[in-house]
């Protein structure tokens, strides 16, 4: 948790390139209890905005507060609760702790009211992106808890659609990979991967021309497509073909005399 360290003069909230805005509400009011030695940047109540990012929360105070910013990373926070009471309005009640070199020691109970509602929306998506955020560890810097004089991206005050746009391409904050990372075509004469050009394409193949001895009446033709039909081929040895010799025809039929004609 740090203090004074996410806002811009005009009032927006500054960000790491690598992060974006998920969440945003207005008309917030902070305030902060259980504190062994409580700064003054700490008392009364601070009004603003809240933003959530997929790695923390920071809340942004209007006019000329002490507290001009004060940010929450997730794995420093427990005890999120939703709080919704019969008189007044929503807030999320939880324990922060203070980061090393973050502005201030120790650690603190943080009221935060929705006095516009969306304290059940926003409570329910950062429990849901802490949840998130805490199944990995936290590499060092990530976050850019410190000032953030090249990997910032500084956010306007909120738009009257509460959406803001992706920051630009050109602040990305990690070098470039070196240049025999990612080669680019080799150059002429010089040797890469090559494929072998298909054979060529042979045609269409014409059906073959009959014999002069081969059989034309229908009646031939069926009796070699019978012969072909009951024809035998051995895998083990293709080039025999084995085909039943013919049958000779059965006996006439006769029928059995009556018994009352014997």
């Amino acid at each position: 948790m740090a203090l004074n360290r996410n806002h811009s003069e005009g009032g927006g909230v500054i960000v790491n390139n690598s992060e974006s805005i998920l969440m945003n509400y207005e008309h917030i009011e902070m305030t902060f209890h259980d504190m062994e030695h409580m700064p003054e940047a700490f008392k009364g109540t601070k009004k603003g905005s809240v933003f959530m990012t997929p790695y923390r929360v920071i809340f942004v105070s209007k006019g000329k507060d002490a507290m001009q910013s004060f940010m929450m990373p997730f794995y420093l926070m427990k005890e999120c609760e939703i709080k919704q009471p019969v008189f007044g309005a929503n807030y999320i009640k939880g324990v922060v702790k203070a980061e090393a070199g973050g502005g201030w020691e120790g650690s603190a109970t943080f009221k935060m009211t929705f006095s516009a509602g969306g304290a059940i929306e926003f409570g329910q998506r950062m429990l849901q992106v802490a949840s998130q955020a805490s199944r990995g560890e936290v590499p060092n810097g990530a976050y850019g808890y410190s000032y953030m004089p090249n990997g910032g991206y500084t956010f306007p005050p909120l738009a009257t659609n509460g959406v803001y746009p992706p920051p630009p391409p050109s602040g990305y904050p990690y070098p470039p990979p070196p240049p025999e990372l990612y080669p680019g075509p080799p150059m002429d004469g010089a040797m890469g991967y090559m494929q072998l050009p298909p054979p060529p394409y042979p045609g269409p193949m014409e059906p073959p021309a009959a014999g002069p001895d081969l059989p034309t009446t229908p009646a031939a033709e069926a009796k070699a497509a019978e012969a072909a039909a009951s024809a035998y081929y051995n895998p083990g040895n293709p080039h025999n073909v084995y085909m039943p010799m013919d049958q000779p025809p059965p006996p006439p039929y006769f029928p059995p005399e009556d018994k009352k004609t014997q």
